[in-house]
């Protein structure tokens, strides 16, 4: 399978985790992104766990900090991303967050020599001049729509800040991927091949998500155990620490959103489509997977109701134009 068909199946596939996402995002819960990440945390977790066990590959643990700069990046785009969805609609901050693409495939080709052919270039610009665009008309139509009351744009112009940053911080992490798995020779990655280089990669990366989630689950205890000793002490009673650690437990389990959990599915298929995608053509496939913006509003306009313009159709038609010569050329 070329790596045209890798990036499809990412685009796809995170395309569907955005709608979930949003499904499982809740504004009244100031730790709904944390919950989120551990709920993608623990789900990558199981899968790289599974890889080790199953799979024929000796992996050396320090390729957990080789790879960590690429991680972090990643990790920290989603948990802004994250964030962002509590008070912005799913069709605005989609587009923005992977304007990323085109910024990945501008720091390819000045960093790491990619050369593009015509065709790929105009497709490259098809892509992410719709996708910037439907940001934009989306941006100017919720503009006039009637806000007050609601929340959720009480803190736009905030909220409208954080898909700008997920933008800068996810397209370094793709810049990051593309040299990390550009070439086996050059790689920091220890240990690895031509044939195992991309499951190396995508198992540091699921790994360190699940420490990550660990330490997001630690610190949440913690807040709801304190919180329920705080609000014991201002009744004049106590809380014994070992009952408000079981009263937080059972605070966490209680809002746990099965949402949250199948966007986790949905990210960790694409992520591991997404490695075998970058690793065949870095510059070009980056734009492409950004499309997948298109996938999670055609959803969000089934399942969550948000309207589309018939200029935003038109716009999605120009992406599946830039998608199809794409496809023709890597043919």
């Amino acid at each position: 399978m070329g790596w045209f068909w890798f990036a499809l199946l990412t685009m796809l596939a995170w395309g569907a985790a955005d709608l979930f996402y949003k499904k499982g995002a809740d504004e009244t819960d100031k730790y709904s992104h944390l919950k989120t990440v551990i709920a993608v945390g623990v789900v990558m977790g199981a899968h790289a766990i599974i890889t080790l066990l199953t799979g024929d590959i000796e992996y050396n643990f320090v390729n957990l900090v080789k790879y960590l700069p690429v991680s972090a990046m990643y990790i920290l785009s989603m948990a802004v991303g994250y964030f962002g969805l509590r008070y912005l609609e799913l069709s605005i901050s989609s587009p923005i967050q992977n304007a990323s693409g085109a910024v990945a495939c501008l720091l390819c080709v000045i960093f790491l020599g990619d050369v593009l052919d015509w065709p790929v270039i105009v497709a490259i610009l098809l892509i992410c001049g719709a996708i910037f665009g439907i940001g934009i008309v989306e941006k100017r139509e919720s503009d006039l729509m009637e806000r007050e009351g609601d929340k959720k744009y009480k803190i736009g112009f905030v909220a409208f800040f954080m898909p700008i940053i997920y933008c800068a911080i996810d397209a370094l992490g793709t810049f990051l991927d593309a040299f990390y798995l550009d070439d086996v020779t050059t790689t920091p990655l220890v240990g690895v091949t031509e044939d195992n280089i991309e499951t190396i990669a995508n198992v540091s990366y699921e790994l360190t998500f699940l420490i990550c989630a660990l330490i997001a689950f630690v610190f949440l205890i913690v807040v709801y155990t304190n919180n329920a000793r705080k609000q014991k002490k201002a009744e004049g009673t106590t809380l014994p620490l070992f009952t408000a650690i079981g009263g937080a437990f059972k605070q966490f389990f209680a809002k746990v959103k099965p949402s949250r959990l199948v966007a986790a599915a949905f990210e960790t298929a694409g992520q591991f489509t997404y490695v075998f995608a970058m690793s065949g053509q870095g510059a070009i496939a980056a734009p492409m997977i950004a499309a997948y913006s298109i996938v999670s509003m055609i959803l969000s306009r089934i399942f969550l109701k948000e309207k589309l313009s018939w200029l935003k159709y038109l716009l999605i038609g120009i992406v599946m134009v830039g998608i199809a010569i794409l496809g023709v050329y890597d043919a």
